[in-house]
């Protein structure tokens, strides 16, 4: 493979969608083709897909692609949404807030909060896993390119957000029902617009992670009522609140290792 610098954007963009098919692929394989969020109960299955799909190659996979586009001039760690710590608690708790409101406007089915923190804890390895991919890398890599080619900056932003946000409802396919068909496809994108939204504004990958997991609660819980499930998380899930704090723990050392690893270098 070649060396990905500023002069060879196309390698960076196969890089960025390389790494989006390879997620999309283990989340086929350990999710959708295993109707694994169907089968809560199924500790050991659930414990795979959130390892492999979403922490190894959603998180890890992301952050050592962000740093070989940082060190090559491509992408910045801010470009990708990789900030300081009070642009990213301000961000958080902003993302937090917005999230629960759209929450509570699109009819809350409930407010019992072991239900709330359960369903958020289930989502969030997801989450950080769907907002790192499809926004701080191949949103923030089609940015950065579209720019390259001579796009104005809102522009190209407006490219990179439409291109993001498709993608992250098409990666839907390869998980279970009801998910992966074509309407909740269609709306996840054009949810995935308003994610794109608060990426691009704030430009922090911690509040894009807690806005866009708020918003996912809301069809997490549906899906648990259709499957008559919901009960199960009227009292507190361990593994799911263990896997949640350890993404949270993964993120920020992957944040840590991008800012002390990397040398941007801009295009000239």
């Amino acid at each position: 493979m070649g060396v990905i610098t500023s002069s060879n954007p196309r390698l960076a963009l196969a890089l960025a969608i390389a790494l989006y098919l390879i997620w999309v692929s283990a989340t086929y394989l350990l999710e959708g083709h295993l109707l694994t969020s169907q089968r809560p109960e199924d500790t050991l299955a659930r414990l795979a897909y959130a390892l492999v799909a979403n922490v190894l190659i959603g998180l890890g996979g992301s952050a050592l692609v962000v740093r070989a586009l940082s060190n090559s001039g491509i992408v910045s760690p801010r470009l990708a949404g990789f900030q300081g710590i009070g642009h990213a608690i301000l961000a958080t708790v902003i993302g937090t807030l917005l999230g629960f409101a759209f929450y509570a406007l699109q009819g809350a089915p409930t407010y019992n909060p072991l239900v709330i923190l359960n369903a958020y804890a289930q989502v969030l390895v997801t989450s950080v896993a769907e907002v790192l991919v499809c926004w701080a890398v191949v949103g923030s890599v089609s940015e950065s390119l579209l720019r390259g080619t001579g796009g104005g900056r809102w522009v190209s932003a407006l490219l990179a957000a439409i291109i993001a946000s498709v993608l992250f409802g098409a990666y839907h396919f390869a998980h279970s029902p009801p998910f992966n068909t074509v309407g909740v496809v269609v709306l996840l994108s054009a949810i995935g617009l308003v994610t794109s939204l608060f990426f691009f504004i704030s430009r922090d990958v911690y509040g894009t992670i807690a806005f866009h997991n708020s918003l996912g609660i809301f069809s997490v819980i549906r899906a648990l009522e259709s499957w008559l499930t919901l009960a199960s998380y009227e009292r507190p899930v361990i593994p799911l609140l263990v896997m949640a704090m350890l993404a949270v723990v993964l993120l920020i050392a992957a944040h840590a290792y991008l800012i002390s690893g990397t040398n941007f270098r801009a295009p000239s």
